[in-house]
């Protein structure tokens, strides 16, 4: 129950890797100082709160995931408002705010936030604060820490037009006292993806703790002579500054070292995303020459004895451990080295201050050391400012305490972005540059998100490989930087290569002393079904595509497909197919040139490839990117995708790639409309909103 002399508001978050709800439970920490109460919970707990009968100031905190959806756990709360006989004035009665996580990365940025938010207005709520869309592509906290900041004073004046109306209600004839609810007297923000150099200013009002150090308290002489600031070191204004930090976040779980032995759990109990297929790597292909700048890899699995299905265009995800050595490594740095295969056992702390406690679920009860960072948690993740403030407990150095304040600052915001988020830092990185700060394993469990299983475009057909999954990815390389002593590869990609290496260099190791081969090696994988991004159903309807690099991925499933199709269906009329790839050389990183079978057999009718490294002593150099041929075959595209209904789909980077192809379509589609770029891509949209524009991308 909510104390009295608090007033309440009601707090949801929908949240896919964390975000939305250590937001929420930053709000609900805040909301004392206030003289408010937050009664939070999860969106999916529908049980516990009612939005038909509920009067208090509604808080909504919610993820984007996938193409634009909301995420998993708001699915059912999305289809119930989504019901549409329910009547217009039916959240007539509700006042609510709402704060949306996006990454303006991806095309549709914000668009779980903005579906709920939409679909609310529709029905007749009414905002009492106005909606915040943070990009996890600039840093959330841009956006998230102002509108927290403007948050309380709009609930307070919620709270009182609510008192008020609730004093006239009781004071008048109930019948003839109908309402219509007041203008809010919010003070609005403009709050949008954008904010790039926002200025924050020190309310003083924030449950923060406010420290004013004078820099003889600590040694900063040796710091104070760098004129540059870095990860450790800091300079004039930031180091001289009184800091508001975050409040520190109340312990809640509790590890406990066991003498007995036990079992270590599977992984599929770890996954709720679906069911899980263990299944073995059959064939490896490097695609790139040794010389390529980057290492392009194709693995084969065998999923002929699993019910795992899949259509070409579907992605799945791959369940990865992390890196062997960084574990070993975080487990030396805590000093738990000889602890690391010990069993402990993961329980909510006695007497925690946190609400709704709980261990989290992908966190198994009882288990080693090594398995939780091994399999369930993101060691590599980006440490949030709340993580930093509880580091900062964990140090012993009075200089290296006092960087880990500014870093999780307000004052410190910039240095924030530039030396962890930019440099994409992760907590081996921290603790190297920070060798006095020693975390216990309760605090990695409490701040250390996940470790999510990696999502991967399928590369083949079941119709041409019956009982084959292929796919393609690059193996991802971090160089070393100032912030990172040494480089890494990518948790996955760097995993699977490694895993592969008998396959791609297969030598007298790999035979047994009998002299066969060893077994296949096995990963666990699981579906994640695309909703789009597949064949159109008519197959006479012609359609494009645009793959550069592993871009090309999903279509040579599509290719493998239709050749099938082709030769199954004689009689059938198949459209056209066009295919734009581009890579850095021809001799070293052209992925397929087995698409000239394709050609030669007329399962594709055009093939357009570009080389953006290659030099040209033509008079006229040749195309360089993909959107450049598709500038010169301007005519033919538009005349697929104006007159003859056709699909396009694009895959591959968006920053990179992407986006640029989709300005070119735009200057395509204006040229031979003879139309101004507006109404180009007005049409673009309508081709997106008909799902005969697609992406399938990543940043």
């Amino acid at each position: 129950m909510c104390c009295e002399s608090k007033r309440r508001f009601l707090l949801l978050y929908a949240t896919q890797k964390g975000q939305a709800k250590a937001i929420a439970e930053e709000i609900w920490q805040q909301a004392g100082a206030h003289g408010l109460e937050a009664d939070m919970h999860c969106i999916s707990e529908m049980d516990k709160y009612n939005l038909e009968t509920e009067k208090d100031p509604v808080v909504i905190v919610i993820s984007t995931t996938g193409t634009g959806d909301p995420p998993d756990t708001a699915r059912k709360f999305v289809k119930k408002i989504q019901d549409k006989t329910l009547p217009p004035d039916h959240f007539a009665h509700l006042q609510y705010g709402l704060l949306g996580l996006g990454d303006s990365e991806y095309m549709f940025f914000c668009n779980g936030g903005k579906t709920v938010d939409r679909r609310l207005q529709e029905l007749g709520a009414q905002h009492f604060y106005d909606t915040g869309l943070a990009d996890d592509c600039v840093g959330l906290e841009l956006v998230v820490d102002p509108w927290i900041d403007g948050l309380w004073l709009a609930l307070k004046e919620a709270l009182q037009l609510q008192k008020k109306k609730e004093d006239m209600n009781n004071a008048v004839d109930p019948v003839s006292s109908s309402l219509s609810p007041a203008p809010h007297a919010v003070h609005e923000l403009k709050l949008s993806s954008e904010v790039k150099n926002l200025k924050l200013e020190d309310e003083g009002a924030r449950n923060s703790d406010i420290l004013s150090q004078k820099l003889d308290d600590i040694n900063l002489v040796d710091r104070a002579r760098d004129t540059e600031p870095s990860l450790v070191h800091s300079v004039p204004p930031v180091s001289q500054s009184a800091l508001n930090i975050p409040t520190l976040p109340p312990e809640y779980i509790e590890v406990e070292f066991q003498d007995t032995q036990g079992e270590i759990p599977h992984l599929s109990s770890l996954i709720s995303e679906g069911t899980t297929f263990e299944v073995p790597v059959t064939k490896a292909v490097q695609l790139t020459r040794e010389d390529a700048i980057k290492t392009a890899l194709l693995l084969e699995l065998d999923i002929a004895d699993t019910a795992f299905e899949y259509q070409p265009g579907d992605a799945f995800c791959v369940i990865c451990p992390n890196n062997v050595s960084e574990v070993e490594e975080l487990l030396h740095i805590l000093g738990l080295s000889e602890k690391g295969d010990s069993f402990v056992s993961v329980k909510v702390k006695q007497g925690t201050k946190k609400k709704g406690a709980s261990r989290p679920q992908h966190i198994p009860e009882r288990s080693t050391l090594k398995f939780i960072l091994t399999w369930c948690l993101e060691i590599r993740t980006i440490p949030k400012k709340a993580f930093l403030r509880a580091l900062v407990e964990c140090t012993s150095d009075a200089g290296e305490k006092r960087r880990l304040q500014e870093l999780c600052s307000r004052q410190g915001a910039s240095d924030y972005t530039r030396f962890i988020r930019d440099s994409n830092v992760c907590l081996l990185d921290l603790l190297h540059a920070f060798p006095s700060c020693k975390p216990s394993p309760n605090l990695l469990i409490e701040h250390l998100p996940k470790l999510q299983a990696r999502s991967y475009s399928v590369s083949s057909s079941n119709l041409y490989q019956p009982g084959r999954l292929c796919f393609v990815f690059n193996v991802v390389e971090f160089p070393a930087g100032p912030s990172r002593p040494v480089s890494r590869k990518g948790v996955c990609t760097g995993w699977l290569a490694e895993l592969v290496a008998p396959l791609l260099h297969p030598s007298k190791n790999s035979l047994d002393t009998k002299g066969e081969s060893s077994p296949a090696e096995k990963i666990s994988i699981l579906n994640r079904p695309n909703n789009a991004f597949h064949l159109p159903a008519d197959p006479s309807v012609p359609f494009i595509m645009v793959g550069p690099g592993t871009g090309i991925s999903p279509f040579i499933g599509f290719l493998q497909h239709r050749q099938k199709l082709r030769e199954q269906h004689t009689d059938w009329k198949f459209g056209e197919t066009w295919l734009f790839f581009g890579c850095r050389h021809q001799d070293r990183d052209y992925l397929f040139k087995q698409l000239r079978c394709f050609l030669e057999n007329g399962t594709l009718t055009h093939l357009k490839v570009c080389f953006s490294r290659e030099s040209s002593t033509a008079e006229v150099a040749p195309p360089k990117y993909v959107q450049d041929i598709l500038r010169i075959c301007a005519k033919e595209v538009a005349r697929v995708l104006l007159k003859e209904g056709g699909y396009f789909y694009v895959c591959g980077d968006k920053k990179h790639m992407a986006d640029d192809v989709s300005d070119a379509v735009v200057d395509i589609l204006s040229m031979e409309m003879k139309a101004d770029k507006l109404e180009a891509m007005k049409f673009l949209a309508m081709l997106r909103e008909a799902k005969r524009y697609l992406q399938d991308v990543w940043s």
